[in-house]
Parts: C-alpha cells; sequence; structure tokens
C-alpha cells in the first residue's frame, strides 16, 4: 500500500533542491593587489573603471601610457554554470582590439576536473584563447581538433571526457569578453541583435551641396585657434606657424551604403563595386581630407596604413567606439565622384557584429596629438567631433535572433544522440513487450548481456553519459545562487537521458536506469558473469541487516544534498562516494584511493550481488524516491507466490522480492528474470503443478510494495 507516511520522507529529501531562492548571484573579488600579481611591471594597472568592473592594463609607449590590455573576472559579466551548477571564474584580458592577451582559471566547481583529472588540463585549455579575436566565434573541438585541420583562429582544443564543462569555459570566455567588448572596445555594440541595412531602391540623384544641406554628408573643420583653444594649459598650445584662421584639418564624412550618398559621391560603376565587395549587413563610411595639401593635420596622409584600423578617426555611437576598418580599397587613378574635393581618402569598413545602428546619430571623432618635452617625450591629445544624423526612413530594421549558446553542443553531439535514440527504441519494446523476448528463457539473458555491454562501452565511455548525483548538486546549486539550470543544456546525451529516466521512473521505477542505462551497474553485472566460472559463493546478508543497509543510501543522498545546500566544501567530497567518475568518466586514470574504492565495490559485487547499488548508492536512492510516484504494476504475480511458491524470491539477486511474494518495487532493478520465470511453463512452479493436474491458471495482480 501507498502510505503517506513513506512519502514524506522521500519528498522532504527532494524539496533541497527547492528550499527559497535568497543567494545572491556571487561576484568577482580581485582586488588591486591581486590584478598586480597577474600584472607585474613593466605593466601597470590603472583605476578600476567606475561603470564596468574592468581594470586598464597600461603599457609605456614612447613616454606615455597605453592601453595594453583591460583585465575583467568572467564571474562579473557571464556567471555561467558549470556541470556542478556553480559558475567557473575566469581572469581575462582583453587587447583594444579584440585579442585575447591572457585567460586564466581562478576558481572552478567542475566535477571532472576536481580530485579527478586534476586542474591542470583545464589550465592548458584555457591558454589556447591568448591570442584569438573575440570578434569571431570560438568552438571547442574534439581533442587535438586544429592538428587535425580545424582553423586555429576560431578552434580551441577539447578535453575528452570533460566535454560539457569545456563548452560552458568557452561560452564564459566569450560571453564575459562579448560584453566588456560593448563597452569598452565598440565592436558587439549596443544594437547586438539587430541588422539595419539601407533601402536599396530608395534613391535620389543628389548634388554633393544638396547632401550637405540635408545633413546627409558632414564636414569636421578645425581652425588653428580652435586647436590652440583646446590645448590650451598644456604647453603646445601653438604648433608651427600660421594664423588663427587657417584650416589644420578639413574632413568629409559620408555613410556610403545609403544609394542617395553613396552613388552620387561615388558614381554608379564605383559604387556597384563597392556593394558587392562590403556585402550585406555591413556599412562603409567614407573620410576624405579636404583640406589644402599642405595641412599640418590629415590623419589620412602619407603614414595611414592602409587595411588598418585608423589611429586618429574613430567611429562612435551611444558612447560605444564601434569597430571600423580601412577596407583597403585601391586609390591610385580610382577617381571619385563629380563635385568632391581632392585629396587623401579612406573607405572604413563597419561589420554587422559591431551593432552598428546607421539610422540612429553617430559620431565621427578625429583625434590631434602633440608632444611636450624633449628628452621623455609626452603625448597630449585632444578630440574633434562631427555628429551625423539619417532620416530613419532611409533604413529597414530587422531583428536578428541569436542561437543560444547551447545549441553548438547538440549540433556537435547529434551522432551520439542519434545511437542513444536507437538504444532507447530498441529496449522500450522489449520491456513493454513481456510475453516476447522476454519470456524466452534462452534468448533473453543474452540480449540482456548484449546491452549491458553496449550501455557500457557506448553510454558510459563513448558518449560519457553516465547519471550523477552530481547533477543533483548542480540543481541545488543552481536553485540557491545562481538561479540558472542552462547548464543542464551543455550536455546533450546526459539530458536526453534523464528525460526518459524521469519517464521511466513514473512507469516502472528506479529500475529501468539502474537496471539497463547505468553505465557502473553493467559493468558490475559483467565483471559478475566474467567470474561465474570462478563459482564464488555470495554472501547471504542476514534480513535485519539487509534492512538497515538499505537506508544508508538515502543518508548518503541526505548527506550530499544538504551540504550542497549549505555550500560546505565538504559537498564535492561527499559525492566522491559514487565511483563513475573514477570508473567510468576518467576510466580508472586517478590516483590509487579512487581506483582502490572503485575497484573495491565491483569485487564486493562479486560476494553480495551489486552491494554498492542496494546499499550505497545515492542517485539510486533519489531515483527510488521519485520512483514511488510509479503508475503501472508491471510486474505480474500469481495468488502462489509467496505461498507456497519462492522461487522468484529465491532466484531474485536484488532482493527486491518479499517473503509474501510482493515486489518492492524501490528496490527492484527491472533484470526481468521472475517476468521470465513466470511466463515460462517449464520454470513457474504454479504452472508445472497445473500442467501435471491438467489446469490453466493465469497471472493476476497481488497487492505490491511501493
Amino acid at each position: 500500500m501507498r502510505g503517506s507516511g513513506v512519502l514524506r520522507p522521500g519528498w522532504a529529501a527532494l524539496l533541497l533542491v527547492l528550499v527559497a531562492f535568497l543567494h545572491p548571484a556571487a561576484a568577482g573579488e580581485l582586488s588591486r593587489k591581486d590584478i598586480e600579481k597577474n600584472f607585474p611591471p613593466p605593466l601597470v594597472v590603472g583605476e578600476k573603471d567606475d561603470r564596468l568592473p574592468v581594470w586598464p592594463i597600461l603599457k609605456q609607449q614612447a613616454g606615455s601610457y597605453e592601453v595594453f590590455a583591460y583585465a575583467f573576472e568572467s564571474l562579473d559579466f557571464a556567471p555561467i554554470p558549470g556541470f556542478g551548477g556553480t559558475p567557473p571564474d575566469l581572469l581575462i584580458a582583453l587587447a583594444p582590439d579584440g585579442t585575447f592577451r591572457d585567460v586564466k582559471v581562478l576558481s572552478h566547481k567542475e566535477p571532472v576536473f576536481l580530485e579527478g583529472l586534476g586542474s591542470e588540463p583545464l589550465f592548458a585549455f584555457v591558454e589556447q584563447y591568448v591570442g584569438l579575436s573575440a570578434r569571431q566565434p570560438i568552438r571547442v573541438g574534439r581533442p587535438n581538433a586544429r592538428a587535425g585541420g580545424a582553423p586555429p583562429q576560431t578552434t580551441v582544443d577539447g578535453i575528452a571526457m570533460a566535454t560539457a564543462s569545456t563548452r560552458t569555459i568557452n561560452q564564459s570566455v566569450l560571453a564575459s569578453a562579448l560584453a566588456v567588448a560593448r563597452g569598452k572596445l565598440g565592436f558587439g555594440a549596443a544594437n547586438v541583435g539587430l541588422n539595419v541595412q539601407a533601402k536599396p531602391d530608395l534613391y535620389d540623384r543628389l548634388s554633393l551641396a544638396a547632401l550637405v544641406e540635408r545633413g546627409w554628408v558632414r564636414r569636421l573643420a578645425v581652425t588653428r585657434a580652435e586647436a590652440t583653444q583646446a590645448f590650451r594649459g598644456t604647453g603646445v598650445e601653438e604648433a608651427g606657424e600660421g594664423a588663427p584662421g587657417d584650416v589644420l584639418t578639413d574632413l568629409v564624412v559620408a555613410l556610403l551604403d545609403v544609394p542617395s550618398i553613396g552613388r552620387n559621391l561615388l558614381g554608379e560603376a564605383r559604387f556597384a563595386a563597392l556593394m558587392r565587395e562590403l556585402g550585406p549587413g555591413n556599412h562603409a563610411v567614407m573620410v576624405l581630407s579636404a583640406g589644402p595639401a599642405d595641412a599640418p593635420e590629415n590623419p589620412i596622409g602619407d603614414s595611414f596604413v592602409m587595411g588598418a584600423v585608423p589611429d586618429r578617426i574613430t567611429v562612435s555611437q551611444g558612447g560605444l567606439v564601434v569597430n571600423a576598418r580601412d577596407m583597403a580599397v585601391e586609390r591610385r587613378g580610382a577617381g571619385l565622384g563629380e563635385g568632391l574635393p581632392p585629396g587623401d581618402w579612406t573607405i572604413l569598413r563597419i561589420d554587422s557584429a559591431a551593432g552598428f545602428d546607421p539610422s540612429a546619430p553617430w559620431t565621427l571623432t578625429e583625434k590631434i596629438v602633440r608632444e611636450r618635452g624633449q628628452i621623455l617625450s609626452e603625448k597630449i591629445a585632444r578630440e574633434f567631433s562631427v555628429e551625423t544624423r539619417l532620416p530613419a526612413d532611409l533604413f529597414t530594421k530587422v531583428a536578428v535572433e541569436g542561437e543560444p549558446d547551447w545549441t553548438e553542443s547538440w549540433r556537435a553531439r547529434w551522432p551520439t544522440l542519434l545511437g542513444l535514440g536507437l538504444m532507447l527504441a530498441v529496449l522500450v519494446p522489449v520491456l513493454v513487450r513481456q510475453k516476447g523476448l522476454v519470456a524466452d528463457a534462452r534468448r533473453f539473458p543474452a540480449f540482456r548481456l548484449a546491452f549491458l555491454a553496449v550501455t557500457l562501452g557506448f553510454v558510459g565511455y563513448a558518449a560519457q553519459a553516465q547519471l550523477s548525483i552530481v547533477t543533483l548538486m548542480g540543481l541545488v546549486r543552481a536553485a540557491l545562487r545562481t538561479h540558472d539550470f542552462a547548464f543542464l543544456l551543455y550536455d546533450p546525451p546526459s539530458l536526453v537521458l534523464w528525460a526518459f529516466v524521469l519517464a521511466s521512473l513514473v512507469a516502472w521505477g528506479r529500475g529501468t536506469f539502474c537496471g539497463w542505462l547505468c553505465p557502473f551497474g553493467a559493468m558490475q553485472e559483467l565483471a559478475a558473469f566474467a567470474m561465474k566460472p570462478l563459482k564464488i559463493r555470495q554472501v547471504a546478508v542476514p534480513p535485519r541487516l539487509d534492512r538497515a543497509l538499505r537506508l544508508v543510501k538515502y543518508a548518503v543522498l541526505a548527506g550530499i544534498l544538504g551540504a550542497t545546500a549549505a555550500a560546505s566544501p565538504l559537498a564535492d567530497a561527499f559525492a566522491e562516494a559514487e565511483p563513475f567518475k573514477t570508473a567510468i568518466t576518467l576510466s580508472f586514470l586517478r590516483t590509487w584511493p579512487f581506483v582502490a574504492y572503485a575497484v573495491g565495490l565491483i569485487v564486493l559485487n562479486l560476494f553480495v550481488y551489486k552491494g554498492f547499488c542496494r546499499y550505497l548508492c545515492p542517485l539510486g536512492a533519489a531515483l527510488a524516491l521519485v520512483g514511488r510516484v510509479r503508475i503501472l504494476d508491471w510486474i505480474p504475480r500469481r495468488a502462489e507466490c509467496g505461498t507456497p511458491c519462492q522461487l522468484c524470491k529465491v532466484r531474485c539477486r536484488y532482493g527486491a522480492i518479499r517473503p509474501d511474494g510482493r515486489i518492492d518495487y524501490p528496490e527492484c532493478f527491472q533484470c526481468m528474470d521472475c517476468v521470465t520465470i513466470i511466463h515460462d511453463p517449464g520454470q513457474c512452479v504454479p504452472q508445472v503443478v497445473a500442467k501435471r493436474h491438467a489446469k490453466r491458471i493465469v497471472p493476476r495482480p497481488l497487492a505490491v510494495s511501493r
């Protein structure tokens, strides 16, 4: 009978996952002294940004300090929970051009690395980011993927047995770097996810004067007097000789991808060629130096490097600098549209990834730099800007839905998911049709052994889909601290298996996973089968002791989840009660105490069949508790079961059949031996007796233990 007193302890243990969401997410805590230890002299740590938790790392160049990198903790920008439910914390140094200067692991709770592979492989993994660019999507490949031909600019080598963890680390690195890039570097800026393009068919023939009058083409002119005023008090007010009204710099600024601007300034042929090279969604800004040929301040003069990001010209929007790079268009003899003044010019490309919205106001800024001092000169800069406002009806805006981070994991693991789906598609019909293969006492044991071998080899070692108490710990940590359960999506095979197991718990109870889909459970059964010729005698555990030992796994479960909820550092140590990480995830490649423990449990299994599963497994305890909601009494029984027949009870190696014939479903591992017996007229004692007396009997339900 299902007594409410039986259910209450189980639900109480499970409710540890659903306690109040009152704990705030953790934040980075590195002090200036900590940052200085990671960036020693000659580098200098600047003042922490008052808007973002970012430290500028400075390097002296020609007597002045320039930004070498921006240092920050991933936890402040992308607290993505790892497989243990706790976000890793990484120290990242991002160069002004978006290149990773350094990436270090500050802290993590990834189970596969804690007392497993060790943290060294993780440290080596993040070192691969140095030199890569946050402007490009970076994916985690297989181990040695780059040596196998994967592009080294966009791929980092994965770590065997740590697929989910490395993908989480990758997303933490990229998401936090892009967050800083939006605030400090200008790419991936405020309008990420919004594609703004000029309407290609909207064109009016306009002269340069008309474009200037409408404000669609802008001029940025700085006179000597204006520059003197800007540099007042610096000691470099004057630079060279000339009248106050002389022009130091005069720039023409225009957004060329708008047909009414670009076609009129460049002409039909050059505009068409530009748009083909530019590509959809990208933008082109022309900057032309219209001042006198001898103007002292010409940012596009002989020193300008084609294809580079200009040193003295920046495009910004909403207070963020937008990445604008010279398109390296051939200038010699190219010629420009009618009416444009002669002079040096460039076309700056702004990629769609920059989040630039040309329908909103944007600014072009020119920096004028002067030097003070003879020996250790000091550079002093002043900026001069012009704003462009274009009508919104020149553009179309399309919201672009970006893919969630975890979708790459699902695409990469589809062969594994297909194999797992095929396994489940084979298993379910076999278990449902009890009078089919299950009833065949000759073929069914061979099928079961073969299936368990596939579970161990494919589910365990190939797919790395050994379910674990660690997932429940992650759920507790996420519920209490991060409130983010997306970490489950980074391990598709395990998530699919969890979904199936939860469904099978409702239908059949604990046994489907523990008896068929647990790789460590399969390892124990296969070891017992291999040792069968040795005829090792099983130890008969006294009934009273057996009942007491079965409660231990619930105490282990409560201790692990309780320590996790209390944020105790002992939680991960308690989780080592499971040997799954040692035997399956790490293939016994651990220090000897862990290996000895796992091997010892396999040896114990030879004397006390699946003793770990029956007495110690915390995951089995959790599944047994949830399995009490089971809706099917799927094991057939006869009135004679238990009284007088005890055959099924004697044959049950798990001790899941009580003396009175009732099934103890929370302890049943769905091996189907009793089902095979009851459908076999040659084994089922009541059927054998009935046959002798020429009677026909039919299995009927019997009261069961829930």
